[in-house]
Protein backbone atom coordinates (compact mmCIF):
# COMPACT_ATOMS: atom_id res chain seq x y z
CA UNK A 1 0.00 0.00 0.00
CA UNK A 2 0.97 3.44 -0.51
CA UNK A 3 1.33 6.05 2.48
CA UNK A 4 -1.74 7.78 1.21
CA UNK A 5 -3.65 4.95 0.90
CA UNK A 6 -3.07 3.77 4.59
CA UNK A 7 -3.62 6.85 5.97
CA UNK A 8 -7.14 6.98 4.05
CA UNK A 9 -7.35 3.28 6.01
CA UNK A 10 -6.41 5.05 9.72
CA UNK A 11 -8.78 7.70 8.83
CA UNK A 12 -12.02 5.33 8.12
CA UNK A 13 -10.64 3.78 11.89
CA UNK A 14 -10.81 6.62 13.59
CA UNK A 15 -14.67 7.23 11.57
CA UNK A 16 -15.59 4.04 13.27
CA UNK A 17 -14.63 4.60 16.29
CA UNK A 18 -16.39 7.38 16.25
CA UNK A 19 -19.82 5.86 15.67
CA UNK A 20 -18.70 3.27 17.73
CA UNK A 21 -18.34 0.80 14.88
CA UNK A 22 -15.73 -1.70 15.95
CA UNK A 23 -16.55 -4.81 13.67
CA UNK A 24 -15.46 -2.32 11.12
CA UNK A 25 -12.33 -1.45 13.05
CA UNK A 26 -11.63 -5.25 13.55
CA UNK A 27 -12.15 -5.65 9.55
CA UNK A 28 -9.29 -3.54 8.87
CA UNK A 29 -6.60 -5.99 11.54
CA UNK A 30 -4.81 -8.98 10.37
CA UNK A 31 -5.96 -12.23 12.44
CA UNK A 32 -3.17 -11.96 14.31
CA UNK A 33 -2.70 -8.32 15.13
CA UNK A 34 -0.34 -7.07 18.04
CA UNK A 35 -2.67 -4.05 19.61
CA UNK A 36 -1.53 -2.33 23.10
CA UNK A 37 -1.00 0.83 24.93
CA UNK A 38 2.39 1.60 25.29
CA UNK A 39 2.47 1.44 28.90
CA UNK A 40 4.32 0.08 31.88
CA UNK A 41 1.08 0.93 34.06
CA UNK A 42 -2.21 -0.85 34.91
CA UNK A 43 -4.05 2.02 35.72
CA UNK A 44 -6.58 1.50 32.96
CA UNK A 45 -8.23 -1.86 31.81
CA UNK A 46 -7.25 -0.90 28.38
CA UNK A 47 -3.68 -0.88 29.08
CA UNK A 48 -2.03 -3.72 28.06
CA UNK A 49 -1.08 -6.26 24.87
CA UNK A 50 -4.43 -7.54 23.35
CA UNK A 51 -3.92 -9.74 20.15
CA UNK A 52 -6.34 -10.94 17.34
CA UNK A 53 -9.62 -9.48 16.06
CA UNK A 54 -11.06 -10.45 20.04
CA UNK A 55 -8.62 -8.94 21.46
CA UNK A 56 -9.06 -5.77 19.36
CA UNK A 57 -12.91 -6.28 20.23
CA UNK A 58 -11.37 -6.43 24.13
CA UNK A 59 -9.17 -3.42 24.38
CA UNK A 60 -12.95 -0.72 22.98
CA UNK A 61 -14.83 -2.56 25.06
CA UNK A 62 -12.17 -1.99 28.55
CA UNK A 63 -12.52 1.50 27.25
CA UNK A 64 -15.78 1.72 26.36
CA UNK A 65 -16.99 0.61 29.51
CA UNK A 66 -14.58 3.04 31.57
CA UNK A 67 -14.36 6.18 29.52
CA UNK A 68 -16.98 8.19 27.48
CA UNK A 69 -15.13 10.20 24.94
CA UNK A 70 -15.70 13.68 24.10
CA UNK A 71 -12.72 14.61 21.70
CA UNK A 72 -11.24 12.91 19.64
CA UNK A 73 -9.87 15.12 16.92
CA UNK A 74 -6.91 14.11 14.38
CA UNK A 75 -4.01 16.74 14.51
CA UNK A 76 -1.69 15.47 12.05
CA UNK A 77 -0.68 12.19 9.88
CA UNK A 78 2.26 11.03 9.02
CA UNK A 79 3.43 7.75 7.04
CA UNK A 80 5.02 5.63 4.43
CA UNK A 81 4.18 2.64 2.64
CA UNK A 82 4.21 0.66 6.17
CA UNK A 83 3.87 3.02 9.43
CA UNK A 84 1.34 5.59 9.84
CA UNK A 85 1.74 7.95 12.82
CA UNK A 86 -0.63 10.24 14.30
CA UNK A 87 -1.26 12.85 17.14
CA UNK A 88 -5.19 13.11 18.05
CA UNK A 89 -6.48 15.39 20.65
CA UNK A 90 -8.63 13.53 23.10
CA UNK A 91 -11.21 14.67 26.33
CA UNK A 92 -13.12 11.42 27.45
CA UNK A 93 -14.86 11.40 31.10
CA UNK A 94 -14.47 8.62 33.54
CA UNK A 95 -17.81 6.93 33.59
CA UNK A 96 -16.97 6.19 37.24
CA UNK A 97 -15.73 9.01 38.24
CA UNK A 98 -16.71 11.76 36.95
CA UNK A 99 -12.55 13.06 36.02
CA UNK A 100 -12.04 14.14 32.81
CA UNK A 101 -8.62 13.29 30.89
CA UNK A 102 -7.70 15.46 28.67
CA UNK A 103 -4.43 14.64 26.23
CA UNK A 104 -2.71 14.36 23.16
CA UNK A 105 -2.53 10.80 21.84
CA UNK A 106 0.12 9.53 19.80
CA UNK A 107 -0.45 6.70 17.64
CA UNK A 108 1.96 4.18 15.71
CA UNK A 109 0.11 1.62 13.36
CA UNK A 110 2.37 -0.61 11.34
CA UNK A 111 0.73 -2.33 7.65
CA UNK A 112 0.61 -6.01 6.60
CA UNK A 113 -0.44 -5.18 3.15
CA UNK A 114 -3.89 -3.81 3.19
CA UNK A 115 -4.62 -4.41 6.96
CA UNK A 116 -3.14 -3.09 9.83
CA UNK A 117 -0.90 -5.91 11.79
CA UNK A 118 0.83 -3.92 14.56
CA UNK A 119 -0.57 -0.65 16.83
CA UNK A 120 1.13 0.89 19.78
CA UNK A 121 -0.63 3.90 21.48
CA UNK A 122 0.90 6.47 23.98
CA UNK A 123 -1.28 8.93 26.12
CA UNK A 124 -0.12 10.34 29.38
CA UNK A 125 -1.01 7.47 31.74
CA UNK A 126 -0.87 10.09 34.95
CA UNK A 127 -3.75 11.68 33.50
CA UNK A 128 -5.49 8.51 32.63
CA UNK A 129 -4.76 7.13 36.07
CA UNK A 130 -5.96 10.80 38.29
CA UNK A 131 -9.17 10.53 35.83
CA UNK A 132 -10.00 6.66 37.19
CA UNK A 133 -8.98 6.81 40.59
CA UNK A 134 -12.02 7.06 42.95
Amino acid sequence: MTAEANIETIKRVYEAFGRGDVDYIASCVTDDVDWASDTASDAAPWYGAHKGRDGVGAFFSEFGEAMAVEDFTPLTFAANDNDVLTVVRFRATSRQTGKVASMQLHHWFRFDGVKIAYYRGTEDTAISAAALAP
